[in-house]
């Protein structure tokens, strides 16, 4: 029996319908696709950003995760591929797409595949994806695949657009078949660098009785 694989999209797109999850609703369907021909499936989630921006916003701020942003966050965190996709305002990559992605666990996505996509109404924000996006996902060391995705105004006649969303997608799929997170997580967890109280608790190997954590707690070095 094949395996069953969780795709997640990620949309910044404000507008209903907007290009920005159609070019994401695009690479989704070509992974399902492709999945498909390897006796395989995938189910996919999508995450609308623009239905959490309230929490989203109160996260930033305060550091309370809401209900619905919670549950975005559960998501990501069982995923075997990401995509997101942004539209792009003044020359940079969506503001709530960032933050969406900033107020996660440092730890939440190491390791997993994502495509990285973006729209605008012209050609000279092309870069945006290369230049402000794939830093981001490096900081949150997930894996990126080599294939960035644009498309302004312009590229939704071009064949070109759909060639490269054929290209992203493979990538996508080779590295969420080949068992790549689950490798590293299984055997090389321990040697990245995490922050206390994430991981969901499996940075709990820190020796807590050691005289350097009781003089953190307060007490006295034995």
């Amino acid at each position: 029996m094949g395996q069953n694989f969780q795709l997640v999209v990620v949309s910044a797109g404000t507008s209903d319908p907007s290009s920005t999850r159609l070019l994401a609703d695009r690479v989704a369907g070509r992974v399902t696709t492709l999945v498909g021909k390897r006796a395989q499936t995938v189910g996919t989630t999508v995450v609308e950003l623009r239905e959490l921006a309230t929490e989203i916003a109160n996260a930033l701020v305060s550091n309370h995760i809401g209900p619905k942003l919670q549950n975005a966050i559960a998501t990501l965190q069982h995923a075997d591929g990401i995509v997101a996709s942004t539209p792009v305002y003044k020359a940079g990559a969506s503001g709530l797409l960032t933050s969406f992605f900033q107020i996660l666990d440092n730890d939440l996505l190491i390791a997993k595949p994502v495509v990285l996509a973006a729209t605008a109404g012209t050609a000279r924000h092309a870069l945006v994806v290369d230049d402000q996006m794939r830093g981001l996902f490096a900081y949150l060391r997930t894996v990126v695949v080599p294939t960035s995705l644009f498309a302004s105004t312009e590229d939704w006649q071009d064949n070109g657009l759909n060639k490269r969303i054929d290209r992203a997608a493979l990538e996508l799929v080779a590295l969420m078949t080949s068992g790549f997170e689950k490798t590293v997580r299984d055997e090389s967890w321990g040697s990245y660098q995490h922050e206390y109280g994430s991981a969901g608790g499996t940075e709990l190997t820190i020796d807590l009785d050691s005289d350097l954590m009781r003089l953190a707690a307060g007490g006295a070095a034995n």
